[in-house]
């Protein structure tokens, strides 16, 4: 460390004897001074004790010289002070001209304490003064009172030699307690500093502070060039020969230079203010340098700092001001932008009301129509004015369902989806729809990220888009739709208030067309608001936009001038999740049951329609005007399958509590809930909440049946696989052979409803088979992306996110031939729109029984296309 050859370059370099003990005494170190006033060379002295190498009398090692050394050095040990022997005689060899000699000498001695970090001696230092000298003097003048009368008293002399011997020995610890003082100054200097000594610049002295500056190396005795390689070519060496060969000092002031501080780490830049100062000799010559300084790395760093932030603030008081200057015409923007946002969301829920009341009434008329349909069988005439008013029926629900869009109420199915490969799937429903002379460019940016939206009312917003543009276009121009990653930032969402900063993805749809004025652009989003003739529009085409992208957590933006074109600018937030692909339709045929159904509505019309369309379809009725009397009837005891029930009733029984209540009395009674506009109560979020079903009103015939038969034939499995359970299949002594281990297969069962899951599950155990059994496909997804066999996958059609039909195609293009089998409460159609991608594989309808299900297993396996 620097310390310690800095203290033994002091420590040989001084002319005063010094040596050093341990606490027992024995030599550490010594410098030449001593072994010339003793005769000795170090190695005989070092690790040896002192009164073994010097006992001053060998036939009395309890001698009275040796007791006063030893007495002073236990009194250091003992006190941790310094103790000084005035005078004491003692013998040590001594180089003469005859050789060496042992004789008795007179000395002066200080023992200093040298202490550990426990505040312990750890070694004694020695300082000696041979004062034989002015012994003799006092002896010699003693011998010449005897020869002659005294002219002065013997006591006096002796006075005198002993206070001439104090003062040395006290000018000695002066001079000691300097040189400590000086190398404590040098040491704890707060700049670095140190000594190069002749024309090659060697290091002889350097404090701390100049050791953390170039890096804790070995520099003492090297020349600058050689200790400091890196120095080279960068100045330094020249100023200190320009120093040594003219005598005058040099000063710099914020000098940059390359250090390497630490071993095979690259160069730190550091700058530094320092001053190099010639040391004269006597005869005024140079023998060295004084260096001295600061490292000011810090402080040049944070200057820099300083004015690049002073550069920045001027660029911040530089954009306020402008901003300042624009900051009125902003807030009037912000305050038209509020006005516009709170009449929206006025008309929003006068909008939701409205279509509410107007659902309940296209309920009635269309389910009224539907029953009529079958009355009139025969009567063609009869039958396509019917056709008509069903058609009208649908079109006045597209009507409310673009007003509950617009309101934000409509119940959406958000899931993560790839823009862009929708966009492309719509490509010829696009064209057909825009027709030849409408030029279509579709820019899609690379690495776009997923967003979370309902993908139906996603294609709807882009349809909507397209075909306002081309009336724009009056059906000549180019449209060009584009989509990319977007940051919408903090300064951004300060513009807009509605606004959350983030990343989105960004739909952008442009046309040449004529383009809007201002005045049109406030109002463009507004119900029923069109530029459209009469009859060419119904002015809630932008609105369902406005009010979608909003329900999405969205922002929606125009560009418009007129004679050049619009562009809608439509951000979407960006999801993480991976993309859920378009779930196939389930086309399954109209089907009715036998079950009781409890139907709760509270307009007499549309319960008797709905009560009337369940009879149709062969089901048991039950019904209630509200919450409070449906719950009475479950109460009853009577016995029903299925509660069909309206979201918004009157009462004290809100339409969830009714569904909760009636299952914590009758836990496997399946919920279907209906409505024209939820007002929350089951839609959060713009999703609908999770485990609920939701059929919204108008609904057709056909959309009700199968919705029925999708519940009532997974509440039937459910049933069956608890029956199989209490009648113990494992043991039943019906039960099929277990099949040799060699023959079991490795099945992947995915089923989103646990009592199926669990009860499927212990039935294939019982067939022998190896199971692994998932709630969803994105969670089968994993399960096979992590490798191992697989022989059967054995899906429900019905899952949350991605459908059995697609998990099953996707499965059978990465792996040909796998055994398929599907399980569905829809019918027999479930997999007809899948072509031959799903050709081998097995329908299991629900509910299925152990001997279905072995049966469903013991089919062919495909074979892989060549």
């Amino acid at each position: 460390m620097p310390d310690t050859i800095d203290f033994k370059t002091l420590f040989e370099l001084s002319p005063n004897p010094y040596m050093l003990l341990d606490r027992e005494l024995r030599y550490v170190a010594a410098n030449e001074a001593y072994l010339r006033v003793t005769a000795s060379r170090r190695e005989e002295l070092l690790g040896r004790g002192i009164f073994d190498a010097f006992p001053h009398d060998p036939e009395d090692p309890n001698n009275r010289s040796a007791r006063m050394l030893r007495e002073s050095f236990e009194r250091v040990l003992k006190k941790h002070v310094p103790d000084t022997l005035a005078l004491i005689i003692y013998r040590v060899p001594r180089q003469t001209d005859a050789g060496v000699v042992v004789e008795e000498r007179y000395w002066s001695a200080t023992h200093t304490p040298v202490l550990d970090g426990q505040g312990e001696v750890a070694f004694i230092l020695q300082h000696t003064v041979d004062v034989t000298e002015l012994q003799r003097l006092k002896q010699a003048m003693r011998a010449a009172e005897v020869a002659r009368e005294p002219a002065v008293p013997a006591e006096q002399v002796e006075a005198g030699i002993l206070q001439r011997a104090r003062l040395v020995q006290e000018t000695n610890t002066t001079l000691d307690a300097e040189r400590r003082h000086l190398r404590r100054l040098f040491e704890q200097a707060p700049g670095f500093v140190a000594f190069l000594r002749g024309p090659e610049h060697v290091f002889e002295l350097a404090n701390p502070a100049y050791y953390q500056l170039v890096g804790h190396r070995d520099i003492l005795g090297r020349p600058l060039p050689e200790a400091i390689p890196e120095v080279r070519d960068q100045g330094f060496i020249e100023l200190l020969d320009r120093v040594f060969t003219s005598g005058e000092p040099v000063v710099g002031r914020g000098e940059r230079l390359f250090l390497q501080r630490q071993p095979g780490a690259p160069l730190s830049e550091v700058y530094v203010d320092f001053v190099y100062q010639p040391v004269f000799e006597t005869d005024g010559t140079v023998s060295g340098i004084f260096a001295q300084g600061h490292d000011i790395t810090e402080q040049k760093r944070a200057q820099d700092e300083l004015r690049r932030y002073r550069e920045h603030l001027e660029e911040l008081v530089h954009e306020r001001t402008r901003a300042l200057e624009e900051s009125e015409s902003e807030r009037r923007q912000a305050e038209a932008a509020l006005r516009q946002s709170q009449k929206m969301e006025a008309v929003g829920k006068l909008t939701g009301g409205v279509a509410h009341d107007f659902n309940n009434l296209l309920q009635v008329i269309g389910g009224n129509l539907q029953l009529v349909l079958g009355d009139v069988a025969g009567n063609e005439r009869a039958q396509r004015r019917l056709r008509t008013a069903v058609s009208a029926v649908e079109r006045g629900a597209k009507l409310a369902s673009q007003l509950l869009a617009f309101a934000r109420r409509q119940p959406l199915e958000p899931v993560a989806i790839n823009l862009g490969r929708r966009v492309r799937g719509m490509g010829d429903l696009l064209r057909r729809a825009l027709g030849e002379g409408i030029e279509i460019e579709t820019v899609i940016a690379g690495g776009l990220w997923n967003t979370f939206a309902d993908p139906n009312q996603l294609e709807n917003v882009i349809l909507n888009l397209a075909i306002n543009a081309r009336d724009a276009m009056e059906g000549e121009g180019k449209l060009t739709i584009e989509a990319g990653n977007a940051m919408l930032d903090d300064h951004y969402a300060q513009l807009h208030s509605e606004v959350e900063p983030g990343q989105y993805v960004l739909l952008a749809i442009s046309d040449t067309g004529s383009g809007m004025s201002p005045e049109v652009m406030e109002r463009v989003f507004e119900p029923f608001f069109t530029t459209k003739p009469e009859g060419r529009g119904t002015g809630l085409g932008l609105s369902m936009v406005y009010g979608f992208v909003k329900q999405t957590g969205g922002h929606i933006k125009i560009y418009s001038e007129v004679g050049h074109g619009t562009t809608m600018k439509i951000y979407l937030p960006r999801s993480l999740q991976a993309e859920v692909v378009a779930t196939e339709t389930v086309t399954a045929p109209v089907e009715g049951g036998t079950e009781t159904i409890l139907v709760v509505e509270d307009d007499p019309e549309v319960r008797a329609t709905v009560v009337e369309l369940l009879t149709e379809l062969g089901y048991r009725v039950l019904k209630a005007s509200d919450g409070q009397s449906a719950l009475a009837v479950i109460q009853s005891g009577l016995h029903v399958d299925l509660l069909f029930t309206d979201v918004v009733m009157p009462g004290p029984v809100r339409s969830p509590d009714l569904a909760r209540r009636a299952k914590a009395l009758v836990p496997d009674l399946e919920v279907l809930f209906t409505s024209g506009y939820t007002e929350n109560a089951i839609v959060h979020g713009g999703r609908l909440d999770a485990g609920l079903s939701l059929l919204s009103k108008p609904y057709r015939k056909e959309d009700l049946a199968r919705k029925l038969r999708h519940l009532l034939r997974n509440r039937q499995q459910r049933s069956a696989a608890r029956e199989a359970r209490a009648a113990g299949v494992r043991t039943a002594p019906e039960r099929p052979p277990v099949p040799p281990r060699s023959s079991a297969l490795r099945i992947l069962l995915v089923e989103d409803d646990e009592d199926i899951r669990e009860s499927v599950c212990e039935l294939l155990e019982s067939l022998g088979h190896d199971v692994r059994a998932v709630p969803s496909a994105e969670a089968a997804q994993e399960v096979l992306a992590s490798g191992g066999g697989l022989d059967v996958l054995f899906t429900d059609v019905t899952l949350p996110g991605m459908s059995g039909v697609e998990l099953a195609q996707e499965v059978l293009r990465q792996r040909p031939g796998l055994r398929v089998i599907i399980a569905s409460g829809h019918g027999a159609e479930v997999t007809a729109g899948a072509g031959d991608a799903l050709a081998g594989a097995v329908l299991l309808p629900k509910p299925y029984v152990l001997s279905q299900i072995q049966s469903a297993l013991e089919q062919p396996e495909v074979s892989a296309s060549p």
